[in-house]
């Protein structure tokens, strides 16, 4: 290349230097896709014959117990059935999402953005993706999720039931490449359908990408013809880089189809953008704020005061008088109205919620955050990390063999699942006060579900069991003295109790005050510190064997700080507590908040990059872990 061709690709400008991380980004992007798809099996028959009209010979081969769940317009004939049957067979799967081998290529893409086949089949918390073509489902699975429509469905239904299907078997469902099963295009309409019900109100912006990305591509090649032209043929050949010789043979994988890419990725973003239907209207995932706002002016009608009690004067730990506030703030999370304070005592350091909150405010403010309207997104934060629930049963595991566990405070189950994979022949059961523990009894997460408050239960499970856990849920109670009672109740003697909660001594705390994530008001009403818990563990007959304060660190300081900042600035999102916000609300909350992702983002690479550091550091962990023994 000459001198003169080298200096064309030489960014003129500053922004030039823009499509010179466009390029790399797309090439970078295109690659970890390949890895994905060339991770996709493909299912093959073995050859004994089984096609179409061959009624005997397929009903011999096809497993009575297999179902399959259909998209509209898909056909499956007899030799795709009888091959996914015998593949999951041979896999041991319950489900088995099949991809088409004609597949389209934007549809490729997708698969491969939201799905990693090297671990969808071995994390159980893994959320279910798949093509929405068609789906091998084990007919016992089907009955427990309670799922009786399986053909022809709509594209927010297979969503919908794609998702619940990876639930009920999280350990045993997979994708393979069906090369005889031809793909159904996806329509304007379906494709709106589907990322309304994936992306709620955030559709409008997942819809405007490609023609985002067609606006900087045809920018580059006005303010650094090199790398623009570059960038823009990064992003032509990324499908032949992410697809290109592996098994899937999408139809529109052509010479044509690459040079019209950006302008077909725009015209659909338009027309999908313009599409209309029935599907994205009467979308049944959650109820609306609508919905909800007449509820929720109904229990604010009588003011905030009957969700709260007297504020104490003394300390709950030590009785000490000498209280002062530690940290004043409002609910930063669900926008609910009331102030919350945290006073800290100077004789014990514990800090705790005053005035705490009554049964009814615990009601109130729980209400629609786990479940309902804020269910989506604590399934995401449960789900996206494997590494502290494995941390937790390697602490146990090396002092004990458990037998029987409870977990306490366990919610949707999703440690029980991960730690069965750990401790197969550890029997292991839930106990909650909402009614997602009993799903997760359904899901088979569980072994067994308690729903109640746990000093209440605690009396029918004396001696139970030889391992109780809490994690991050002491700091949710609201005696944590009488948890830990119950604990030593319902433990056998020798038994071992493993603690996990907030570091109230973490150095994070008092430099980002207010903003700083584990103080989460109103939820967290007690903060015991390591000294505080093991000392009262002693008094109830427990020895403390093992300590962990680094291993136990979540990197997200920095990146909740910001969050909590941007909140501020941006103010609230429509919810149905908060009156309904006016254009200018809407606007300074999509504007503000948009501006302050770039930043959040970075904070969650630092919180990443520092935490080798942060967990070396004295007062550097944000959590503890304590495993104590029962004497």
């Amino acid at each position: 290349m000459t001198a003169d061709a080298l200096r064309r690709f030489r960014p003129r400008r500053r922004v030039g230097w823009l499509w010179v991380i466009i390029t790399a980004c797309t090439l970078v992007n295109g690659l970890r896709l390949r890895g994905r798809v060339d991770a996709l099996q493909e299912m093959s028959d073995d050859g004994r014959g089984g096609g179409e009209g061959d009624a005997d010979r397929v009903a011999d081969r096809l497993d009575p117990d297999h179902a399959f769940v259909t998209a509209a317009g898909v056909h499956l004939d007899d030799s795709v059935r009888v091959a996914a049957s015998q593949y999951a067979r041979r896999h041991h799967l319950d489900v088995l999402d099949l991809v088409p081998g004609d597949l389209g290529t934007e549809q490729v893409l997708d698969l491969a953005r939201m799905v990693d086949p090297t671990t969808y089949a071995s994390n159980p918390l893994a959320p279910g993706h798949g093509p929405r073509q068609a789906t091998l489902v084990h007919r016992a699975i089907l009955e427990r999720a309670g799922i009786e429509t399986v053909d022809q469905l709509d594209p927010v239904s297979y969503f919908e039931i794609t998702a619940e299907l990876k639930k009920f078997a999280a350990k045993s469902a997979d994708l393979a490449i069906a090369i005889g099963l031809n793909g159904a295009p996806e329509g304007p309409s379906q494709r709106r359908a589907y990322l309304s019900a994936r992306f709620s109100k955030a559709m409008p912006l997942v819809v405007a990408i490609p023609a985002v990305q067609f606006t900087l591509l045809g920018a580059g090649l006005f303010l650094a013809p090199g790398w623009g032209a570059a960038a823009l043929a990064s992003y032509l050949a990324q499908p032949y880089l992410a697809i290109g010789g592996t098994g899937l043979r999408p139809r529109d994988l052509t010479p044509i189809g690459a040079l019209t890419r950006p302008f077909r990725g725009a015209w659909g973003a338009i027309r999908t953008a313009m599409a209309r239907t029935e599907a994205e209207v009467t979308l049944p995932v959650t109820p609306t704020a609508g919905e909800r706002a007449g509820e929720y002016i109904e229990l604010l009608a009588g003011g905030l005061d009957r969700f709260f009690e007297p504020r104490r004067q003394t300390c709950p730990l030590c009785h000490g008088a000498s209280l002062s506030v530690r940290v004043r703030v409002d609910d930063l999370l669900q926008f609910k109205p009331g102030r919350f304070e945290l006073d800290e005592c100077a004789t014990c350091g514990h800090i705790f919620q005053n005035p705490r909150l009554s049964l009814e405010g615990l009601d109130f403010y729980y209400r629609d955050f786990y479940d309902g309207i804020g269910g989506e997104q604590s399934e995401f934060v449960f789900s996206s990390d494997d590494s502290s629930y494995r941390g937790r049963v390697d602490l146990v595991a090396a002092h004990a063999r458990p037998k029987r566990w409870l977990d306490v405070g366990a919610g949707h189950g999703h440690f029980c699942l991960v730690a069965s994979d750990v401790l197969p022949d550890t029997r292991f059961e839930g106990l909650d006060l909402s009614d997602s523990i009993v799903g997760a009894e359904q899901r088979q997460w569980i072994d067994r579900a308690h729903v109640g408050m746990f000093p209440e239960l605690s009396d029918d499970l004396l001696e139970t069991y030889d391992v109780v856990s809490m994690h991050h849920y002491l700091e949710h109670t609201r005696d944590p003295a009488e948890e830990l009672a119950a604990a030593a109740k319902v433990l056998e003697s020798g038994g071992h109790l493993l603690i996990e909660v907030p570091d109230p001594e973490c150095t994070y705390g008092r430099i980002l005050g207010w903003t700083w994530g584990p103080w989460f008001q109103p939820q967290h009403q007690h903060f015991v510190s390591a000294g505080n818990l093991a000392t009262m563990l002693t008094d109830r007959g427990f020895t403390v064997v093992a300590q962990e304060r680094g291993p136990a660190h979540q990197p997200v300081d920095l990146a909740f700080a910001v969050m909590h900042l941007a909140n501020r600035i941006a103010g609230p999102p429509s919810r149905p507590w908060l009156r309904s916000p006016r254009l200018r609300a809407r606007v300074r909350r999509g504007v503000g908040f948009s501006a302050v992702v770039p930043f959040m983002v970075a904070a969650l690479i630092v919180d990443r990059l520092i935490a080798p550091v942060i967990r070396r550091l004295p007062g550097g962990s944000n959590t503890y872990r304590m495993l104590a023994r029962k004497n």
